[in-house]
């Protein structure tokens, strides 16, 4: 579903058209598709969206709603320049949704049928855009995996990649389950076809397509019959005849057979800007400061633009900002329906009676689970692991059977996804992971396969498996497992047991030996908070539970800190403009930081044992209320406004529970 089905103009609604979907005034259509129906949304202030509603009949499908629920969860994660961001989603309405910021503008193919192939500098700043686009995509460890000309649209800004992590709820498949093909003959990549492998090395593959077809208006390996098609893309070279030279390298580059000699989605967008800054007619003067990409792409984009008259929208202020505004300036409260709101709005006091007195809980260190299970099986590949009665072993691996129905299906498909994109990309490995299930016992084995594993991989992947899982058991409630197994099979005629963890007690999917004990100070001392954190925690937050975590410990911090006073021109006075709760779901770490680089040292102390306080008892009071909770430890910091971070206090929750 794109909302440029139509080219971008709003066409009339239709005879059952819903006048209003969440807080959106439905205007007319931008399109329609076999899933669903795009419609033109305006806001309480005139702000232009598309409002993708899903079909009843998909509606009806748990499997298709479930899906659904986990490609908004992804596409909340990804920010970025040239992409569409999500703004609002309800994955659990009756008819479920999403609304993204109005792209105006035609999708590539529409825009080549009327005036030709891109070139000179409009190109190049196409390539550049769109390179950049999946670069933010992965970045947030998510796989477009339908990169085509029906998903860009050139804006009069320049070009925006959409339905970014979602293409799956469109088309209702996914990748890894046997015999069913997600993606578009003509922009699906060799090992795809060969093996059904989808991953970061696909988009690329797809981009240099991209690129080719916006340069030539062809296909780089032609059209046909299906077979045809996966023949050349397998066997032949693609037809880059009419590229630039330099353009074309790195096009050739993005295109090579196998997925490892081909550029990256970063590394193609920093050589396309290269090419783009020698296209440009300015001149960066000596010693200044080089002109932001995006700032280069609009100066040399030369794409009309689309003026429709239809949505009669009022002017936006100026002063408005695009992303959750609320008392967390991050994560956003109050929500009604149980939709997860993005977009652009004020801010909104929640009434006494809603707040929860952190402060007042009543707890002990035996009412926490341990961060990392005590039965954990932690054990050198190739070694034997101890058989007990209530212990993985790989007797009982190897009677566990292949996922069946619908939790089991789209759990494996999970796990392949986010264990296999993680630990390949953060250390380089290129196994395989094969998921089976014990369900009398509880436990779920993957089973790596490959080359040999380094201690490390293990446990990059028992962290990803655990925040996977607990993600899928938030998902299917009634998911009937605990445990997940690591199994070493890199040498089939001796595998071994190295990981076994329960997923549901590890709330923050700790993957070292972590006593729930500090120092006098408070911190913990066995891990430290960092910037990559904080710039996660960043992101907007999809989770309700997060935002109602997040929402009602900054309002305790503002009564904790500010006390009665409502001094706005006290230097000490925090407000939502300049404080902040977001989370860091790889880390497990929730994060509280204001903006104030006018306080001083004692001050900042002050503020540090203050909001310490009031993090550490939110994520503490979670942990007990539900064990689905994934975060055990808290970081405060303070921001200068200018880059610079001062980490206060950090710590898990064992540091407040007495």
């Amino acid at each position: 579903m794109s909302s440029s089905r139509s080219g971008g103009r709003v066409l009339p609604a239709r005879p059952g058209d819903p006048k209003r979907v969440g807080p959106y005034r439905i205007i007319g259509r931008l399109g329609s598709g076999g899933m669903g129906t795009v419609h033109a949304g305006l806001d309480a202030v005139g702000l232009r969206v598309a409002v993708k509603v899903v079909h009843s009949a998909q509606a009806e499908d748990p499997e298709f709603r479930a899906r659904f629920r986990r490609e908004v969860q992804l596409s909340a994660r990804v920010q970025g320049p040239f992409l569409i961001p999500l703004l609002a989603a309800d994955p659990d309405a009756d008819s479920p949704w999403l609304a993204t910021a109005y792209a105006p503008g035609p999708t590539l193919d529409r825009h080549l049928a009327s005036y030709g192939p891109l070139a000179e500098s409009t190109l190049y700043a196409f390539a550049t855009g769109t390179a950049q686009a999946l670069a933010a995509i992965h970045a947030a460890g998510v796989v477009h995996r339908d990169v085509k000309p029906q998903n860009v649209i050139l804006t009069p800004a320049g070009p925006r990649v959409l339905d970014f992590g979602i293409a799956h709820a469109d088309d209702g498949t996914s990748v890894t389950r046997t015999g069913i093909m997600t993606g578009t003959p003509g922009w699906i990549s060799p090992e795809y076809y060969r093996a059904g492998s989808a991953g970061p090395e696909g988009d690329v593959f797809a981009w240099g397509a991209l690129v080719a077809y916006a340069a030539t208006g062809r296909l780089p390996f032609g059209t046909g019959a299906l077979d045809v098609v996966a023949y050349r893309v397998m066997s032949e070279e693609p037809d880059l005849h009419g590229l630039p030279d330099e353009l074309r390298t790195i096009a050739e580059s993005a295109l090579a057979k196998e997925p490892g000699s081909r550029t990256t989605a970063s590394e193609a967008a920093e050589e396309c800007a290269v090419l783009l800054a020698a296209q440009a007619t300015q001149v960066i003067p000596a010693g200044g400061e080089p002109t932001l990409v995006g700032d280069l792409v609009a100066a040399e984009w030369d794409v009309p633009a689309v003026d429709d008259p239809a949505w009669h929208s009022p002017a936006r202020s100026s002063r408005r900002m695009v992303g959750i505004a609320v008392a967390a300036g991050v994560v956003i409260g109050g929500l009604t329906g149980g939709a997860l709101a993005l977009q652009p709005g004020g801010t909104e006091t929640l009434p006494s009676s809603s707040r929860r007195d952190v402060s007042a809980s009543s707890t002990t260190i035996t009412d926490i689970p341990s961060p990392a299970s005590p039965t954990a099986s932690h054990q050198t590949p190739g070694t034997s692991p101890p058989v007990n009665a209530g212990e993985a072993t790989t007797s009982t691996w190897r009677a566990a059977r292949r996922a069946k129905g619908e939790a089991e299906i789209e759990t494996e498909a999970a796990l392949g996804h986010d264990v296999g994109l993680g630990v390949g990309e953060e250390y380089n490995y290129s196994g395989r992971y094969d998921v089976s299930y014990a369900q009398p016992r509880k436990e779920i084995y993957i089973a790596i396969s490959g080359p040999t594993i380094e201690s490390r991989v293990i446990q990059g992947a028992a962290k990803d498996t655990c925040l996977t899982l607990r993600m899928m058991a938030d998902i299917y409630k009634d998911l009937p497992y605990d445990e997940y197994v690591l199994v070493d099979n890199t040498t089939p005629t001796a595998p071994a047991i190295v990981w076994e963890d329960d997923f549901r007690t590890n709330t923050g999917c700790v993957t070292q030996t972590i006593e729930r004990t500090t120092t006098d100070q408070g911190q913990d001392p066995n891990w430290n908070p960092s910037e990559a954190g904080l710039k996660a925690a960043r992101i907007p937050s999809a989770d309700k539970d997060e935002i109602r975590v997040a929402t009602e410990a900054v309002h305790q911090l503002f009564v904790e800190w500010n006390g009665n006073s409502r001094l706005f021109h006290d230097p000490r006075y925090i407000s939502d403009e300049n404080t902040s709760i977001g989370f860091a779901p790889q880390e497990g770490v929730m994060y509280v930081w204001a903006t104030k680089p006018e306080w001083d040292q004692s001050t900042r102390e002050d503020w540090g044992n203050i909001a310490a306080g009031v993090a550490c008892q939110s994520i503490l009071t979670e942990s007990r209320a539900r064990p689905a909770w994934r975060y055990a430890q808290y970081a405060v910091a303070v921001l200068d406004g200018t880059g610079g971070t001062d980490f206060l206090r950090w710590g898990s929750v064992g540091s407040c529970a007495s």
